[in-house]
């Protein structure tokens, strides 16, 4: 089987959960032996899919992929990983009410009607995306993709002395709301300190130093990777209802017990997408 990778960005490329999570499926596809080739959805072209008609493809973020190209996309053998909502034009849910946005809003329909399957991050996330679109071809991975090593690294770092703190993750993102996170610890009186990295390793190493994760995200996170990476890491978490993770029946498990749960996701995620394209 030859795979098609099609994303806006690349892990090499931009340092997000969902660039690190697509990293790791292309490199346990490539181990697997199957021929994964990965393109950034603006180099795209109608010549290319021409070349790749017979190949499966994966489309994961897609801003960049020219409108034209995702009717094309339509026309052959692929699944939407899906780590947003980009069925609506902000691709933002939490800019309405209940998270239903109207009619007008809704957008690239047909290109998540035709795809064998929208994978979604978790439940929430699934049943958002439901509420929108009233598609019938959604699957919740309920779960992320970590790396073995950054799975030994959590576990390591899961039994190193914590402090006191709050780890907050510093961010200019709006949504990912750190301002009110500091007014929060403020407000409580608790110390807290600033996680921030572009070296993912060191962020980890950041935010386990404290017992505390405080994340108040003011839109639906799909999953919320840096909970999880908490919770793997022994830590305690205060978050609001914008969590997808939370509703997942695992997220009782903590530290060894969710690593090892998370070992046993990366077989049955990937299991997913290759059954989903064959």
């Amino acid at each position: 089987m030859k795979i098609v990778f099609i994303a806006d960005a690349f892990a090499e490329q931009v340092l997000g959960g969902g660039e690190l999570n697509n990293e790791e499926l292309l490199k346990m596809l490539a181990q697997d032996g199957y021929d994964v080739l990965k393109i950034n959805s603006h180099k795209v072209t109608p010549e290319f899919i021409d070349r790749h008609i017979e190949s499966k493809f994966i489309i994961a973020n897609f801003a960049n992929l020219k409108p034209v190209l995702r009717n094309k996309i339509c026309d052959t053998t692929y699944i939407i990983y899906e780590h947003d909502h980009k069925y609506l034009n902000t691709r933002n849910p939490g800019e309405y009410p209940g998270f239903k946005a109207p009619k007008e809003e809704i957008v690239n329909i047909e290109l998540y009607k035709k795809a064998r399957a929208v994978l979604c991050q978790s439940q929430f996330h699934l049943e958002i995306i439901k509420m929108n679109t009233e598609l019938d071809n959604l699957i919740n991975l309920s779960g992320n993709l970590w790396s073995l090593r950054s799975l030994d690294l959590m576990k390591a770092m899961a039994e190193k002395p914590k402090s006191e703190c709050c780890s907050i993750m510093q961010s200019n993102i709006i949504h990912k709301n750190t301002r009110e996170a500091i007014m929060y610890c403020k407000h409580k009186k608790m110390p807290y300190k600033l996680v921030s990295s572009k070296n993912y390793e060191s962020f980890l190493d950041q935010l386990s130093e404290n017992k505390t994760l405080l994340f108040l995200p003011k839109t639906p996170e799909t999953l919320s990777r840096v909970v999880v990476e908490a919770r793997m890491m022994g830590m305690s978490v205060i978050v609001n209802k914008m969590i997808g993770a939370t509703r997942e029946p695992w997220y009782e498990l903590k530290g060894k017990d969710l690593i090892e749960y998370m070992r046993v996701k990366r077989k049955m995620i990937k299991d997913v997408v290759l059954e989903e394209l064959s």
